[in-house]
């Protein structure tokens, strides 16, 4: 397999809002995220992805652009923003932003001009349909963000598509200048010095020919409609012939509902489309009948078929993500691991997964300390409009008890992700010397990065050793992956190998001590402690205490 630097790398997220706030106002901001350049640097990622910070009215905090050209006041100006690719560079790392590009802002001067008239030149830069009789929507698919993907716009007596909010409409990825606007834009940014893209939902972009109806009557999914759509691929060669074969970048598209056979279409190597994906599989092994709000218990053989499936499927071409929270999702570690008694263990536990694992890891800002879910006890205190809206269609507006709804809330909702980075014990972790625009976790008097600093056992320190780890050893990157213990309810194990070198990991995905016996081959050969999440005073060789963790390097 081909040795690549973004394979190599670790990457960073920054949810730019939630970070650090430089000023005062209560939102993180550009300077903010300058300031802790060092922190970076010495947690030793490689790459920082770095949410939307392009001018936005923020109805979906940032992912609805209005000028994809220049930077939202609240963050900062370009000034601020070459402050921080300068930055990142002198420290040898490098910038990764999100491209959002199924669809814009709903201020955004295209859609200006092109809700104008129909007859305007930009009016096909986005999806306009006539309604069915009696004033119905195009078609019956539902928002992302609940009710119809439609919004009747009575200037030109049309809809207009918004498969996520209505200030989101979608961009007609069927326009060729449509096409070749968002090119340009993005030759902006590389010119500029950008490392790369992370695609929002970028298999989206692509609709089905005729808009047609998904199923029965009533509001449906209508995935089948825009998921991996017939031109999606075509479009993301086209992308990449025209500007990122120009440029030595790093590309990862988010893609929800892909396959792994889908995956390997966009992401193999003579596809000349991405490098990798996002896949949300094993997103989803909590969720009841695909709804995100009807929480199921999850199982570590679900959990294990899912990321077994993915190691195995692109083991020969196409590149894994590795990831289990970001901006999207609830922290890790109370959704598969222990947020009480065992919050420190399983959260290195689970970082050994993810840096094991062959593919690029990525690290979700404050899952480096452990950070974990917030439980508002009332509505009003959440910030998403996806929870927002959700709870408006099934408490407000339906007959779902508003506690059942919290509670799902607690357990999925995005603002887990969002309340701000836990910085030290002072006032409002130290994130802002104002009032945060989202509440913070009462916790951080205990988890915050000043105390895991100064702490060598700390979340923190063990995340260092294991991004120092993958530097020094190619088995970590390209090993292949050879599952162990298939059936265990409570164990993950597996192999890496890469010529004579051969590492073992041993996972207890439980809060009880487990017996550990890998029987068959490896019984008798050496083994060498690599990494561990407990002291070695105390570790039993065939047995593996609450969320333990260990890798070693074996041989005969």
């Amino acid at each position: 397999m081909e040795r690549l630097w973004w394979k190599e790398a670790v990457v960073y997220q920054i949810y730019p809002r939630s970070f650090k706030d430089s000023n005062g106002d209560g939102v993180g901001d550009i300077q903010g995220i300058v300031s802790k350049l060092d922190y970076l640097q010495e947690l030793g990622v490689d790459i920082i992805w770095l949410s939307p910070v392009y001018k936005s009215p923020n109805d979906d905090n940032g992912y609805d652009i209005s000028d994809y050209f220049d930077i939202m006041d609240e963050f900062g100006t370009m000034h601020d923003w070459t402050q921080l690719l300068d930055g990142l560079h002198v420290r040898g790392m490098k910038l990764l932003m999100d491209l959002v590009v199924n669809h814009s802002s709903d201020e955004h001067a295209w859609f200006a001009e092109s809700r104008s008239s129909r007859d305007n030149p930009y009016r096909e830069y986005y999806i306009w349909h006539p309604g069915k009789d009696e004033n119905r929507p195009p078609n019956n698919w539902r928002s992302f963000f609940s009710g119809s993907a439609w919004k009747y716009d009575e200037t030109t007596g049309e809809y207009y598509l918004h498969l996520f909010s209505k200030k989101q409409p979608d961009l007609n990825w069927d326009n060729p200048k449509l096409r070749h606007s968002v090119y340009d834009m993005m030759a902006f940014w590389l010119d500029k010095g950008v490392d790369g893209f992370r695609m929002d939902v970028i298999n989206l972009i692509s609709k089905a020919p005729g808009l047609p109806d998904d199923g029965e009557a009533g509001l449906r999914d209508g995935s089948p409609y825009f998921m991996n759509g017939l031109h999606v691929h075509e479009y993301l060669r086209e992308m990449n012939e025209q500007v990122l074969s120009k440029y030595d970048v790093m590309t990862v598209g988010e893609t929800p509902g892909v396959s792994v056979d889908e995956a390997l279409k966009y992401t193999g190597t003579d596809r000349r489309e991405l490098q990798m994906v996002f896949q949300f599989e094993h997103m989803d092994v909590d969720a009841g009948d695909g709804d995100k709000w009807t929480v199921v218990p999850w199982t570590l053989q679900k959990l294990r078929d899912v990321l077994h499936k993915w190691q195995t499927g692109l083991a020969e071409d196409g590149w894994n993500s590795l990831y289990l929270n970001n901006h999207d999702q609830p922290r890790m570690v109370s959704r598969f691991g222990n947020d009480g008694k065992y919050r420190a263990e399983s959260a290195k536990m689970l970082a050994t997964l993810l840096h094991t694992l062959k593919g690029t890891p990525y690290v979700y800002q404050g899952e480096e300390l452990g950070m974990t879910n917030i439980k508002f006890s009332s509505i009003d205190d959440y910030r998403d409009i996806e929870i927002l809206n959700m709870y408006e269609e099934r408490v407000t507006q339906g007959n779902a008890d508003p506690g059942t709804i919290i509670e799902a809330i607690h357990t999925k909702g995005r603002d887990n992700a969002r309340t701000p980075m836990q910085w030290s014990a002072g006032p409002n972790a130290g994130f802002t010397t104002g009032t945060p625009w989202i509440q913070v976790n009462p916790n951080y008097l205990e988890i915050n990065a000043e105390a895991a600093m100064s702490d060598p056992d700390s979340v923190f320190r063990y995340y260092q050793r294991l991004i120092a780890l993958r530097k020094q050893n190619p088995v970590m990157v390209y090993g292949d992956y050879r599952l162990l213990l298939e059936d265990h309810e409570q164990i993950y194990a597996y192999t890496r190998t890469l010529d004579e070198m051969i590492w073992l990991v041993a996972l207890n995905f439980s809060e009880s001590a487990v017996v550990f016996d890998l029987g068959g081959g490896y019984v008798g050969m050496k083994r060498e402690l690599i990494i561990a999440n407990y002291p070695e005073e105390g570790m039993e060789s065939g047995r593996l205490r609450p969320y333990e963790a260990r890798v070693y390097r074996i041989s005969p």
